[in-house]
């Protein structure tokens, strides 16, 4: 059996909607399947029912980030390979 479509027409900001029109496609959807996504599990939990969102580090973590992964990369870093050498 097919399944039955509708149309929702909705107003809304411009900046609102190109705001998350860019945080979608990051998350690889679309405006109508993330609204469909939001609907059908507000249907099943009774509510709104969650927090879709991407994480964003400030800017001291992201520096903390870069830098770990310099070092990682950097084979003339000194390592430690327990507690004891470390001190």
């Amino acid at each position: 059996m097919a399944t039955m479509t509708t149309n929702l027409n909705i107003r809304m900001d411009k900046d609102v909607k190109e705001q998350a029109e860019k945080i979608f496609s990051e998350l690889g959807l679309n405006m109508t399947t993330a609204i469909n996504i939001f609907l059908r599990t507000s249907i099943r939990e009774h509510g709104i029912p969650f927090s879709l969102k991407l994480d964003t580090p400030n800017a001291t973590t992201a520096a903390a980030i870069e830098e770990g992964r310099r070092i990682a990369h950097d084979p003339t870093a000194k390592g430690f390979h327990d507690m004891k050498s470390l001190s």
